[in-house]
């Protein structure tokens, strides 16, 4: 059976039996209708991924995969910050009056900074630390720019990676302040492991273990009773991944360079709830 589901299933248990409800507090999210909505959450949850083993992604519901690479691609790759040249409507709720999501996300990563090798970005700084300096301790990236928050549409929830090369393989740490388990956990997840497996290949090693650290893992009231059907079906295996090796550039890589086989899933069958 997918590791991925069994780590979801026992994430989703533990905040079920275990989680503490946020009901008594004025929170900021609210529903579509404007009613304030809540959290059932679970401080500090720890996951790790052995990448070598199989791709984690979901079987108990489908993960939108072509989706979730292109949203990581536009983020990293292209350190965008315009709607527009997204091919998905994940960010429609949060865009501007000028086509961005203010100074968020890829818009960070393009920000160039001074270093001794010269100016990099966030991005380029790491491809070349892992070229240059692999057993280096200090190759990480952060996207939470306290200077730029008032101007960020939506504050960061998945803020920094911190990569570590280890004999051949590429780790790295995925920090989360906050994560809606069932609409993005097993996304942020999968991203940023295929993420890890660019870098690792455009890099001459070998993609290794995947640790998310989550602040804040939290259902949402309207999302309880979906979670419980979502991890009492059956679980499959995990579908193997076919990854263009052809590919030596980071910046060349595309959605079609990933292909999944024998993807077997649940649908969801109805449309989750998301609030703003």
């Amino acid at each position: 059976m997918s590791y991925a589901d069994r780590v979801f299933v026992q994430n989703i248990k533990d905040i079920l039996e275990n989680g503490v409800s946020d009901e008594m507090y004025n929170v900021r999210p609210k529903w579509e209708d404007g009613t304030p909505a809540h959290t059932i959450k679970k401080f500090g949850i720890v996951n790790r991924y052995d990448l070598q083993k199989e791709l984690p992604i979901l079987t108990i519901r489908k993960t939108n995969f072509e989706a979730a690479i292109d949203e990581i691609l536009w983020i990293w790759q292209k350190k965008s910050n315009k709607v527009s040249e997204l091919n998905s409507h994940i960010w429609d709720q949060w865009v501007g009056e000028d086509g961005t999501i203010g100074k968020a996300y890829g818009y960070q990563l393009g920000v160039k900074h001074k270093y001794k090798e010269g100016e990099f970005d966030q991005v380029d700084r790491v491809l070349y630390d892992l070229k240059h300096n692999p057993n280096s301790r200090r190759i990480m990236t952060n996207i939470y720019t306290f200077a730029d928050l008032h101007e960020m549409n939506l504050y960061p929830c998945a803020y920094s990676m911190t990569f570590n090369v280890s004999g051949n393989k590429l780790n790295g740490i995925l920090n989360q302040r906050s994560n809606d388990m069932l609409v993005a956990n097993n996304w942020n997840v999968l991203q940023y492991s295929i993420l890890l497996m660019m870098f690792a290949q455009v890099s001459g090693l070998e993609p290794g273990e995947l640790v998310h650290v989550i602040a804040d893992a939290h259902l949402y009231d309207r999302h309880i009773e979906l979670a419980k059907e979502v991890i009492a079906k059956e679980q499959y295996e995990a579908p193997k991944l076919i990854m263009n090796k052809d590919v030596k550039n980071f910046y060349d890589f595309k959605v079609e360079d990933f292909k999944l086989v024998d993807y077997k899933y649940h649908l969801l069958g109805k449309k989750i709830p998301v609030a703003e």
